[in-house]
């Protein structure tokens, strides 16, 4: 069984800075690629950034040189760190995993950049 836990979303003003972590139990998680997908009201949830097992990372061209993502399988957690946040990266963000063709998804977590 797979469970993922979102935490670190929240409200700040544009230019600013937030870290997203998400603490998957289950021992598939060192195995398979982790990543962050976000969605807004009446869209289909896009990939933001993604990262394998062995810690190759790939970007949505939209965050790219704003974003990263990491991992620590010591203790099965995936993190996003969001710089230079824009009104447009507003979004629920949800962590996944895919193992065997099967997605995983946390309940998401609320990003909203105001100011």
């Amino acid at each position: 069984q797979v469970r993922l836990v979102e935490s670190g979303g929240g409200l700040v003003q544009p230019g600013g800075s937030l870290r997203l972590s998400c603490a998957a139990s289950g021992s598939i998680f060192r195995r398979n690629a982790m990543a962050w997908y976000r969605q807004t009201p009446g869209k289909q949830r896009e990939l933001v950034a993604s990262v394998t097992s062995g810690g190759t990372t790939n970007y949505a061209d939209s965050v790219k040189g704003r974003f990263t993502i990491s991992r620590d399988n010591a203790k099965n957690m995936v993190s996003l760190q969001m710089d230079s946040l824009k009104l447009e990266d507003t979004a629920v963000y949800y962590c996944n995993l895919n193992s065997l063709g099967t997605d995983y998804w946390g309940q998401g977590t609320q990003v909203t950049v105001s100011s």
